[in-house]
């Protein structure tokens, strides 16, 4: 049974999730403290991540212990770590091997994180199935966009939410590109 692949992401208004230095320093001065809208939950419901070698290194340069414990997670990357934390594994394979791999070992349910580039490549690639996007009250004019493909595709809408941060949070299903495949 093919996975779920979930691209959870928090996005400018504009639609860019980093500056051009790829810093997301912008989120943390617009957080509210006591509404993660619905991270939680969206974590609790996951069961293993992927991401990019830039999102990893990113995550790295953070201080403070590594943010996804409990839950496995593979970096899809060409040049592997030495010094990875507790659960995290670097293969140099496609984004449809990763998903493979990560469904061999029972995972259905998994977290794209970050990156717009590998983003861009599971959704030309068709492999992209939910889309869940936080769009934050801020402008950044500049900077690394939710998707660095510029392929088209109707989604559905699945469900929106509104904080009183001012956050939007909009859940899409990802519709196959041949309209006779959709399930209604």
């Amino acid at each position: 049974m093919k996975p779920t692949l979930i691209y959870y992401v928090a996005a400018s208004l504009d639609g860019y999730i980093a500056r051009p230095d790829g810093r997301v320093d912008w989120l943390e001065a617009i957080q509210t403290p006591g509404d993660d809208h619905g991270y939680h939950a969206f974590y609790d419901g996951i069961d293993a991540l992927m991401m990019g070698r830039m999102t990893f290194d990113a995550l790295m340069d953070c201080e403070g212990p590594w943010p996804y414990p409990n839950k496995p997670c593979l970096v899809l990357t060409r040049y592997p770590h030495q010094h990875l934390p507790p659960g995290v594994s670097m293969r140099h394979c496609t984004p449809s091997e990763a998903l493979t791999e990560l469904a061999a070992l029972g995972h259905q349910r998994i977290w794209l994180v970050g990156g717009g580039s590998l983003a861009g490549n599971c959704f030309a690639a068709g492999l992209l199935d939910e889309l869940v996007v936080s769009l934050e009250p801020y402008l950044l004019g500049a900077g690394i966009p939710m998707f660095s493909s510029g392929l088209e595709r109707s989604l559905r809408l699945h469900e929106q939410r509104s904080f009183s941060s001012g956050v939007v949070q909009l859940h899409y299903q990802v519709l196959p590109e041949n309209p006779a495949d959709v399930v209604l």
